[in-house]
């Protein structure tokens, strides 16, 4: 009898080919540095939590992974399709600050699931594959070791694989769409069910299925931009409605999984909001891909003001193509794109010549200077590979494996347990005396929206351009950071408080609606140089 596994195996596994070609980019910024040569397992999800910890998985059924479950503990799954005791992991806890990781335990199959952040800081993870599509999980920071993976069987109404998550406003989160899920639902599931979304169901390529992973941005009205292939619209999630639709992207091509693209919404700074879609793969480079034939990637970006009443898509080009990659707001509110490739598409075995050199886009500079092409890594990221930023301002990069399962060798790109760093220009020696520290306020504060917060800094040049910005730490996962999103506080004048000590009132986000209730890295950028962040939760 052939299992769904067989079935995606067939469809996907192709023949291996010959090595790679380079993708070689014009020197650079940043600088890359190795943190661990392996973690165990596959960086495919990865969640910056309040207590400077990064949780990380990849799925059950890659076969054994590197890392063994401590004091003896298996997982026996008589539902598991691959291995039924395994003795090993499938996700763990990074320390940042410590450099150092322990196993964690997960029980059902996690494989392109996805995920948010409550109000209180506990990471809720949702659906999977096999046994664990309806599956809910969550994971609460701790101080000590004690802190694992807890699951709730059925605690979705609809298979969901491949589907994105957002929190809301009154502190849920939504779950939209999936594989062959038309559909969206709430977590907590209460007694409401799945909500039909026809639009998913239009945009899904035969075949291809180009509407998976939609890009999900809550908008400053309270409603929800949802991107899938090449078209968006506007839901009233409330209402079950679309309120606007969104002119198709210029060109047609899709850019949500498979073609993985990825999307950010823009820095706020008032009650405009934009989204920029970076990269992706042409028409049909998905089913070519499956017959050996890597199409080029796109290398455009597009950007649309999704609060404008008659709203067009502003197209701009990257320094190279991208299909797969990563895009993080750094505390400056510039743009790091990064990991993929320049060829093929997401899928096993399906994307060629990596993209190793990041570039940074900068939104607030003129059309045809936004671009600036960054020092490369030494190390292929692509298909299951994660990038997200730390409370430093460095940018932790992970993953990749597009196999079937754990492949080290005889294989174009064996699977990478590594992980490491890329700190972006701001982070070099010679840019310290520019760089704010924050002595105030304390880290995990309390705030209330609409507050006045007084933000104190030290500075040792003299003072310049000063900024105060504030981010949500993303749920990150093939190509997509769910949740992330970045307010420019509005500022008052800076005061010399003293021995190069500085202080700038800040007004905290009015509702909700513009910063969903939770933690946030609160930054000091001066001259674009950014201070370490320091954790705040707005309640």
């Amino acid at each position: 009898m052939t299992t769904s596994l067989q079935v995606w195996v067939m469809f996907f596994l192709l023949p291996i080919l010959t090595a790679p070609t380079l993708l070689v980019d014009a020197a650079g910024k940043g600088e890359w540095k190795v943190l661990q040569k392996s973690i165990g397992i596959v960086a495919m999800h990865m969640q910056l939590l309040h207590n400077d910890r990064v949780v990380i998985f990849d799925r059950t059924d890659f076969g054994l992974s590197n890392l063994t479950l401590p004091g003896g503990r298996c997982r026996r799954n008589a539902q598991e399709l691959v291995v039924k005791t395994d003795c090993t992991a499938h996700s763990v806890e990074y320390d940042v600050a410590a450099n150092k990781f322990r196993a964690l335990y997960v029980e059902t199959d996690v494989w392109c699931s996805s995920g948010s952040v409550t109000p209180e800081g506990t990471l809720v993870q949702t659906g999977g594959f096999n046994d664990g599509d309806r599956t809910v999980r969550t994971y609460s920071p701790c101080a000590d070791a004690d802190c694992d993976w807890k699951e709730t069987a059925g605690g979705l109404a609809e298979r969901r694989w491949y589907a994105s998550n957002h929190q809301l406003p009154d502190g849920r989160q939504i779950v939209v769409g999936g594989r062959r899920a038309f559909s969206y639902e709430f977590n907590p599931k209460g007694d409401t069910g799945a909500f039909k979304l026809p639009f998913l169901g239009q945009t899904n390529d035969p075949g291809q299925e180009n509407n998976l992973y939609p890009f999900v941005f809550l908008n400053v009205d309270g409603n929800l931009f949802i991107f899938a292939n090449n078209r968006a619209i506007l839901l009233d999630y409330k209402k079950n409605a679309v309120v606007k639709t969104y002119p198709t992207i210029p060109g047609g091509d899709p850019r949500s999984y498979p073609s993985s693209g990825s999307a950010v919404l823009l820095p706020l700074k008032n009650q405009e909001a934009e989204v920029l879609i970076c990269g992706g793969a042409p028409k049909g480079s998905y089913l070519r891909a499956i017959k050996s034939q890597f199409v080029n990637a796109l290398n455009t970006c597009a950007r649309i003001q999704i609060t404008d009443p008659n709203p067009t898509w502003a197209m701009e080009t990257m320094p190279g193509a991208r299909v797969m990659g990563d895009m993080v707001i750094l505390p400056n509110g510039n743009v790091l794109i990064i990991n993929g490739a320049t060829s093929g598409t997401a899928g096993w075995e399906s994307g060629r010549d990596p993209a190793f050199s990041p570039v940074l886009y900068k939104p607030d500079s003129p059309a045809g200077s936004r671009f600036e092409v960054q020092n490369p890594s030494k190390t292929p990221r692509m298909y299951h590979s994660t990038a997200i930023l730390l409370r430093d301002g460095r940018v932790l990069v992970a993953g990749s494996n597009p196999h079937i399962g754990y492949s080290f060798g005889n294989v174009v790109f064996p699977t990478e347990l590594s992980m490491e760093a890329f700190s972006p220009s701001y982070l070099e020696a010679g840019n310290a005396n520019l760089r704010p520290r924050v002595t105030a306020p304390a880290s995990q504060s309390k705030v209330k929206y609409g507050q006045k917060v007084k933000v104190r800094f030290q500075v040792k040049a003299a003072l310049d351009a000063v900024s105060v910005t504030m981010l949500a730490p993303p749920f990150t996962t093939h190509s997509f950071s769910m949740n992330q999103r970045m307010l420019v506080l509005g500022t008052g004048k800076v005061g010399n408080v003293g021995a190069g000590t500085y202080e700038v009132e800040v007004t905290m986000p009015g509702s909700s609606v513009l910063a969903p209730a939770g933690f946030y890295l609160l930054f000091v950028v001066h001259k674009e140089i950014p201070s370490e962040g320091v954790w705040i939760q707005i309640q």
